[in-house]
């Protein structure tokens, strides 16, 4: 690994995290059914991911997009932690719900995202 592919990533990261930031902020509001913000990160970051493998893209743009980007726009702590505070709360029906929309969905817009990157 290179400098070059240090700041790379981190470059990624930070656009990355900064829109997570401001999404969750919008859509993750008390008294909702579920964290909507964090369910829609996940599942477009998985769109991403998916995308970006069907392309086939240089190394770079992997490292900027994939580990750099797509890595600190999802989240799997704050799944974690929102998952975690349903099944205490005695929200079991909210915790299948959330969690079979993140995983199901994830890895079908994954799929998605291959297919379509495959095709461009």
């Amino acid at each position: 690994m290179t400098v070059i592919d240090i700041f790379t990533i981190g470059a990624g990261g930070f656009l990355g995290a900064v829109i997570r930031y401001f999404i969750s902020g919008k859509f993750n509001k008390d008294g909702r059914a579920l964290p909507f913000g964090t369910l829609f990160v996940n599942i477009a970051g998985s769109l991403l991911i998916g995308f970006v493998a069907g392309l086939g893209v240089t190394k770079p743009w992997t490292l900027f997009l994939v580990s750099g980007f797509a890595g600190a726009f999802t989240t799997f702590s704050t799944l974690t932690k929102e998952l975690l505070q349903f099944w205490i709360g005695k929200r079991k029906k909210q915790f299948f719900i959330y969690l079979f929309l993140t995983y199901g969905i994830g890895i079908i817009m994954a799929f998605v995202g291959f297919l379509v990157g495959n095709a461009w």
